[in-house]
């Protein structure tokens, strides 16, 4: 066991620079054996710069690493690798077509005389790992074909594989169901029970609050403070966070619902497997009102989503937006009856990475004659126009010229929303529109949600979080197994959505028609 009295990692004086920005600028930080330290933050305020610091991805401008006591020089990720560090990524580094065992062992397979990979020594390895901590997984599954809790699973065991006793979990939760969540914690009591000292980023205070031992605040990439769990609460770390009070619930007035914008009618739509995962599910969304879609993961809603959104191509059934039959259309007709989609994953769907930002913010609206004339793109508005819109969603990191690969993940969520809610829509669809964003972020874009409603705009909201549903909708519509389930006022209690979402909620006679 590794002696608790000495952090198991240190990082003393950490300066980060990208020309003239400071990422991170003398930064402490520490973490002891059997620890769970967490790193708060706003989107750039300099975490991820922070641990990829620390695991090879960067080179400090000033400062140092020091591992068990000494002072080590790390250079990538390999030299972290050999050290006892490990990293799960925001976004999974997995090969989709490769089995779990597989993945797990890529770079150190262990091999059969003659050099041929030991798939049996592999499968035997990786099944004594997940059986030690708990982390449930089949050593044959393809990763293309396990849910995103187990990749995250397989993640964790790939860092493991390799005997790492500093682990750096980045967002780890940012994807996960309400159940994954509850597993994760378990794993990660298992192990700092079993010595591993364990770096928590997250922009969820509850989940700080239940897991962590100490909590570390930056902001514009310096250190604000370190403070024990206890005696912390999630106002006073989103102080912190955010240099001020924030509203953690939004103030919501009533609001004045109008004709239907959105008609979803008897709606059959099959999956990537060719599985019915929609089956014959019937909705409504007026103008002035927010109706959110609340269930538990995998129950439709990305296939509901795509459909409506023309990504997808329904079975059976009607779309109708604004009096207009979208049913099968694809996106442009979607897009032309007044369609906005702030994507679930914004790298798939939400924006195109290589391209810069003015041209990310142009997307939707680049044929318009504002932008374009004779078939030539009118640069400079263009800038102006993200300048305008970096400005008011407060994006930061970079400019109307810089990458989209180049922010932070919450950065690169504001940039897609900013481009869809400025697309003046009739319909609003917003799937998991707070993901990866921080508190101050989360209470703006909720804000702006709210203000979409206020002037008369249908909003469908597709969240997993339990609160941002309650805090937003004005009705809650539960998925349960491709089917509208029930309907709810925000008032609901958890059980009664809960008994809903796993489906043993009573459907009155009139939804089943």
């Amino acid at each position: 066991m590794a002696d608790s009295t000495r952090p198991a990692l240190e990082l003393r004086g950490i300066t980060k620079k990208f020309g003239s920005v400071v990422a991170n600028d003398r930064v402490d930080f520490d973490v002891y054996p059997g620890e769970v330290h967490a790193l708060l933050g706003e989107n750039g305020a300099g975490k991820s710069t922070l641990v990829s610091v620390l695991y090879g991805l960067y080179t400090p401008n000033e400062g140092e690493i020091i591992v068990d006591g000494q002072p080590v020089e790390i250079d990538s990720p390999a030299a972290a690798i050999r050290l006892g560090i490990g990293m799960v990524h925001q976004h999974f580094m997995l090969v989709p077509v490769m089995t779990v065992a597989e993945n797990i062992v890529l770079g150190q397979e262990p091999s059969q005389p003659g050099g041929l990979l030991d798939l049996k020594a592999a499968r035997a390895r990786v099944r004594e790992l997940s059986d030690r901590y708990s982390l449930a997984v089949d050593p044959d599954a393809r990763i293309e074909d396990v849910t995103v809790g187990t990749q995250q699973r397989v993640e964790i065991l790939r860092a493991l594989y390799r005997d790492a006793r500093i682990l750096v979990l980045d967002e780890p939760t940012a994807v996960l169901t309400a159940q994954e969540v509850q597993e994760l914690m378990g794993v990660l009591n298992r192990l700092k029970q079993d010595g591993t000292a364990i770096v928590f980023i997250s922009h969820k205070l509850n989940e700080v609050l239940q897991v962590a031992d100490r909590i570390t605040v930056l902001r514009h990439g310096k250190k604000i403070d370190t403070v024990p769990r206890a005696g912390a609460t999630e106002r006073t770390l989103a102080r912190l966070v955010v240099g001020r009070d924030v509203l953690l619930s939004v103030d919501k007035p009533p609001g004045h619902a109008t004709e239907p914008i959105l008609v979803v009618e008897d709606l059959h739509v099959r999956d990537d497997r060719d599985l019915e995962a929609v089956n014959g599910a019937s909705l409504s969304v007026r103008g002035g009102e927010i109706v959110a879609i609340a269930g538990v993961d995998g129950n439709g809603q990305q296939e509901l989503v795509e459909a409506i959104t023309g990504l997808r191509t329904p079975r059976e059934g009607r779309i109708v937006v604004a009096g207009r039959d979208i049913t099968g259309h694809g996106v442009r007709a979607a897009t032309k009856a007044g369609v906005a989609h702030i994507a679930e994953d914004r790298h798939r769907r939400g924006l195109v990475l290589p391209f810069t930002l003015a041209e990310n913010l142009a997307l939707r609206e680049f044929r318009r004659p504002a932008y374009s004339r004779g078939g030539w793109l009118r640069i400079g508005y263009m800038r102006s126009r993200a300048q305008q819109l970096l400005r008011e969603y407060d994006v930061r990191g970079g400019g109307t010229d810089s990458y989209a690969s180049s922010l932070s993940g919450g950065n690169q969520q504001k940039v897609a929303i900013a481009r869809e809610i400025a697309s003046d829509p009739k319909l609003l669809i917003a799937h998991q529109p707070t993901r990866g964003l921080d508190v101050g972020a989360i209470e703006f874009v909720h804000r702006r949600l709210i203000e979409e409603r206020d002037q008369g705009r249908a909003v469908l909201l597709v969240s997993l979080e339990y609160d941002e549903v309650r805090s937003l909708a004005d009705r809650i519509l539960v998925i349960y197994e491709g089917q509208i389930a029930g309907e709810f006022a925000p008032d609901a209690s958890e059980e009664e959505l809960g008994r809903a979402m796993t489906g043993t909620h009573v459907i009155p006679e009139e939804m089943r028609a």
